[in-house]
């Protein structure tokens, strides 16, 4: 019976977890690339600098967006090892690592509304 090398087994691992990174990302950047594209500025009322205000919108929906795909990066990495993993302790660890990462930033993402309110207190706006 012909067995497949233990080297071989671990390359092929490694080009399916590339290549689901790789769907990933190119799929995150096309879904983000129309959006960035459509968003119209808020139109300052006297042509300077926008209010702080606005601002600060401004950087929650860019922070949110940010943490949420990174969040969702790291859950689908987490999945791919998980999966990939064939009881091996190490890749299962790994898979775990993902899977904290992905909800600590998850976690941000929810709480960069309250974050961006304190430091709008804090200076005023």
């Amino acid at each position: 019976m012909f067995r497949v090398p233990a080297r071989s087994r671990a390359l092929t691992r490694w080009r399916t977890v590339r290549r689901a990174a790789t769907v990933v990302v190119v799929t995150a950047l096309v879904l983000a690339v129309p959006a960035a594209a459509l968003a119209a500025p808020a139109d300052p009322q006297d042509g300077g600098p926008y209010p702080l205000p606005v601002v600060i919108a401004n950087l929650q929906a860019w922070l949110m967006g940010i943490l949420t795909a990174l969040a969702t990066l790291f859950l689908v990495l987490a999945g791919v090892y998980w999966s990939t993993a064939g009881g091996d302790p190490a890749q299962v660890d790994k898979a775990k690592g993902a899977l904290r990462n992905a909800l600590i930033g998850y976690g941000l993402a929810v709480l960069a509304p309250v974050l961006l309110q304190i430091v709008r207190g804090i200076v005023g706006g």
